[in-house]
């Protein structure tokens, strides 16, 4: 089992995420902050290893502009070697590495221009991947998007855009649940259709289901994957209270974390904490994996 917090690190006084305005776009500011996000990932990956954190969601914006039309420079060729040296980092340390597209991904969309610019993006996040020559295990999570007053129908278009996928992006691809639209059965009908996993969300199941208890619900994703995608991927979090329903909390609630852990019995997973804190919520929930003999008492830094 891994743990890991998604995209930024509160602690080091950098960001993998730097980026600029479309207006002031040019192949100097697009070099100097694609150097500095992937010189900070580094840091960042070292930071997670020394604290046991061997799973990590990398930042949408990497490579600004990845994916829109602007972007001319070939940045895949410029960047190759750094990609590659940070890939080798991730495979010697064990990590397992996710990226989210953005809520512009849109599969389903009944807008032809907004299904496009959704393909690019994926192409973008997965070359990411793929220059850093990392295994199928390493996974683009998206959501089943729009309902558009007709599920089936929606749920038709998103399955037909997946078969048109080159095939390099379709074997990253998860269909996360979400808390409003898409249950986990809606993403098991999705899954029938298309083959991609289910990255399951609980705190999403919590906010829509159709009455599967959590156990239930962990097992049926888990079900969808396939040795070569990895063990199954979650996203925790839980009810901030006082705020509407569905709102992350601050920090984690240790409490609530190993009442979750008991749905688990004998399941593997990678576990990604989506709260506000990040890091911080994510050591201390390692400590209570260690303590409850999920993970060993000491992590070997390889």
């Amino acid at each position: 089992m891994k743990i890991g917090y998604p995209c930024i690190n509160e602690t080091l006084p950098c960001s993998s995420a730097t980026t600029f305005r479309l207006a002031s776009y040019s192949e100097e500011r697009l070099i100097q902050a694609v150097t500095n996000n992937l010189a900070c990932l580094q840091q960042i990956l070292e930071f997670n290893v020394q604290h046991g954190l061997l799973f990590f969601r990398m930042s949408s914006d990497l490579v600004p502009f990845g994916s829109h039309p602007v972007n001319t420079f070939n940045w895949q060729d410029y960047f190759k070697p750094t990609f590659a040296a940070i890939g080798q980092y991730i495979k010697q340390n064990n990590l397992r590495i996710s990226m989210h597209p953005d809520q512009f991904v849109v599969l389903n969309s009944p807008t032809e221009h907004i299904v496009q610019n959704s393909f690019a993006e994926l192409a973008y996040q997965c070359a990411i991947m793929d220059l850093m020559e990392l295994n199928k295990s390493a996974k683009l999570q998206i959501h089943a998007g729009g309902v558009y007053g007709d599920k089936p129908n929606a749920i038709m278009r998103f399955a037909d855009a997946v078969q048109v996928l080159p095939d390099n992006i379709r074997a990253r691809l998860v269909v996360e649940n979400d808390d409003r639209s898409y249950s986990l059965q809606d993403c098991l009908e999705i899954h029938e259709r298309t083959n991609i996993p289910i990255l399951f969300d609980n705190f999403h199941h919590e906010c829509l289901n159709n009455g599967e208890p959590m156990a239930e619900a962990l097992r049926l994703a888990a079900q969808t994957w396939q040795p070569e995608d990895g063990i199954l991927m979650i996203d925790y979090s839980s009810q901030s209270p006082g705020d509407r329903k569905g709102k992350h909390i601050a920090h984690i609630q240790l409490d609530l974390f190993r009442e979750f852990l008991t749905h688990l019995q004998d399941l593997d997973v990678d576990i990604m904490l989506e709260i506000k804190d990040k890091e911080a919520s994510a050591v201390q929930a390692l400590a209570l994996l260690r303590e409850l003999g999920y993970v060993p008492a000491t992590e070997p830094v390889l």
